[in-house]
């Protein structure tokens, strides 16, 4: 079973949708249907939850991997602790006008961390059974 990874995927799943709303409110009020339509707000919104989507996915399938191979369990919270404060904190960061850049690089260095980790868990437990 796979209770951590799929508590952790909760979780980000409900700043996913917070991201999306986020972008859709905006888009209706400055009624842009495709695109960015030149603004600088929607932009900076869509990219918040681009960048989300584009690593949440893999480091959450790297987790319920190396979950799935019985690593202690402290390891694997770990890593769901480390990708939603880097998530957070990315998000923050980058929504703020002007940007806050030092939360956007603390939050993608968590984001690298937590995705380092679970492959790390993968590389290290999938060695030891290979090894069997």
């Amino acid at each position: 079973m796979l209770s951590i990874t799929a508590f952790y995927a909760a979780l980000l799943a409900v700043l996913f949708l917070v991201l999306s709303v986020r972008v859709i409110g905006w888009r209706r009020e400055q009624r842009v249907e495709l695109g960015h339509g030149e603004d600088a707000e929607l932009l900076r919104r869509m990219r918040v939850h681009a960048n989300f989507a584009e690593y949440v996915p893999f480091t959450l399938l790297l987790m319920a991997l190396a979950e799935s191979m019985a690593p202690p369990d402290l390891l694997v919270h770990l890593a769901g602790l480390l990708l939603i404060a880097g998530r957070l904190l990315h998000a923050y960061g980058v929504s703020q006008t002007p940007g806050i850049l030092r939360y956007r690089v603390y939050g993608m260095w968590l984001t690298f961390t937590a995705l380092g980790l679970a492959a790390l868990i993968c590389l290290s437990l999938s060695a030891l059974f290979l090894a069997v």
